[in-house]
């Protein structure tokens, strides 16, 4: 079926391509279009058809498809009324599909998408962090939730962008030495 604009039907040749980009961890274009006649936009995707798809291994040893909106859920879920935007939850979707992608041919385990999560999840926000944790981590005690609270906390410390640096530059002035005399 050839591609038609879907407000007032014209054809290919009265649609032009107004933007361009890659998704889906590089497995798909995402255009943005504009017809010609009608002047509406519209988005497109394009994708290869993979007939080799990945498989997620559970941890009762289950097996069952990659489902990408499986891993938007999660973090949809751990991000509930926190102050993460939604373009956010999908960059980092993105990032952990493309390297459970990178990283396994056929199989990938949930341990593994799992843990891609909670890695990107304890930079961008720390209650959604642990709130990704505790499920995924299955605690089952409180003193094991609040253990993992507390190590956030003191992780935050190496969080600091100015850590590590060898000399911080002071917002002091140098001291004037007599070398500058003009």
């Amino acid at each position: 079926m050839p591609m038609r604009c879907p407000f007032c039907d014209a054809d290919k040749e009265s649609l032009k391509v107004i933007d361009s980009r890659t998704c889906e961890g590089g497995r798909s274009i995402r255009r943005r279009r504009q017809c010609v006649l009608c002047d509406k936009r519209f988005t497109t995707y394009e994708r290869v058809e993979d007939p080799i798809k990945l498989t997620v291994v559970k941890r009762d040893g289950r097996r069952v498809p990659w489902d990408r909106a499986k891993l938007i859920s999660g973090l949809e879920r751990a991000c509930f009324k926190r102050p993460v935007p939604e373009s956010e939850i999908l960059r980092i979707a993105d990032e952990v599909e493309e390297e459970v992608f990178r990283g396994h041919d056929r199989e990938v385990p949930s341990t593994a998408i799992g843990e891609g999560v909670i890695g990107h999840l304890r930079r961008v926000d720390q209650v959604a962090y642990v709130r990704f944790a505790s499920v995924y981590r299955r605690f089952k005690t409180l003193e094991e939730l609040v253990d993992e609270a507390k190590a956030v906390i003191d992780a935050r410390r190496f969080d600091d962008p100015e850590q590590g640096k060898l000399f911080i530059e002071s917002r002091r002035k140098p001291a004037d030495n007599g070398e500058n005399k003009g």
